[in-house]
């Protein structure tokens, strides 16, 4: 009787998700979707918690680290892979909430746009516990094709939601309390921060808070003229990158454990 292995569904599962993640993301701007591009539509809501263009040149980084995963659990010899059953279909979820996210947004429905966001939001902070809670050390495949690709990825995706929120808030004519936008803007920021020093506290994880750092300076050099954006924005990047050092050197004194490949060492 023919038996399926679910190890190799998973694989080609993952495989196909991520192609048809690949497909969407560049059909929507070559065709375009709706006759729209996709930063253009972000560029048309007049909110603060954007960065310059440039900064969005990451998803290139993602996508490549993303092949890398694909690739590395493809193999034979990963079929069985503890850690990548653990992530089991969390990234097919995942690039299908990525792929229906831009025909949310293309089309203008920025409720929705949020749902599909919280959704690969969600899949991808999974993914992240999964690959970190498995009992034993990662080698150094899975470090660099498992581990980090993960950490790019959440750490953009954790501030486009933050992004996505404002956009939706605007969207609805939310009036903020009668707070100003770039006020809000440095409120936002300042809970990004948080959440990067949280992350280091917890995982010291070297990618995830590049990303920030990364957005940070981004935002800064796009809202440079007005004063409480860009001097959050560089208050922020300055903090976590400061915080972080300050963190992995501590850890690496004498007498104190060393970081391990999961803390993102």
């Amino acid at each position: 009787m023919f038996k399926v292995d679910r190890d190799s569904v998973r694989q080609w599962v993952n495989i196909f998700a991520l192609i048809i993640t690949l497909v969407v993301n560049t059909l929507a701007n070559a065709l375009p979707l709706n006759g729209m591009m996709t930063g253009a539509i972000s560029d048309s809501f007049p909110i603060f918690f954007v960065p310059a263009g440039y900064v969005f040149s990451i998803w290139g980084v993602i996508y490549l680290a993303l092949i890398s995963f694909i690739v590395f659990q493809a193999r034979p010899s990963q079929r069985a892979n503890p850690l990548l059953r653990r992530i089991g279909y969390w990234f097919a979820l995942a690039c299908a909430a990525n792929s229906v996210w831009i025909f949310a947004w293309h089309w203008l429905q920025f409720p929705l746009s949020l749902v599909f966001m919280l959704t690969l939001l969600v899949s991808l902070m999974m993914i992240y516990v999964a690959t970190r809670n498995g009992g034993r050390p990662v080698t150094r495949g899975e470090k660099w094709f498992v581990q980090v690709p993960f950490s790019i990825y959440l750490g953009w995706i954790s501030v486009a939601t933050i992004a996505n929120v404002t956009n939706v808030l605007y969207d609805v004519r939310w009036d903020g309390f009668g707070i100003a936008p770039e006020v809000w803007a440095a409120i936002m920021l300042a809970v990004a921060a948080v959440l990067g020093l949280i992350m280091i506290v917890r995982h010291s994880d070297i990618a995830y808070i590049a990303v920030f750092v990364w957005a940070f300076a981004g935002i800064a050099v796009k809202h440079q003229t007005v004063a409480i954006v860009a001097g959050s924005a560089v208050a922020a990047a300055i903090l976590v990158a400061v915080v972080l050092l300050a963190r992995r050197v501590l850890l690496m004194q004498p007498g104190r454990p060393r970081l391990s490949a999961a803390s993102g060492d």
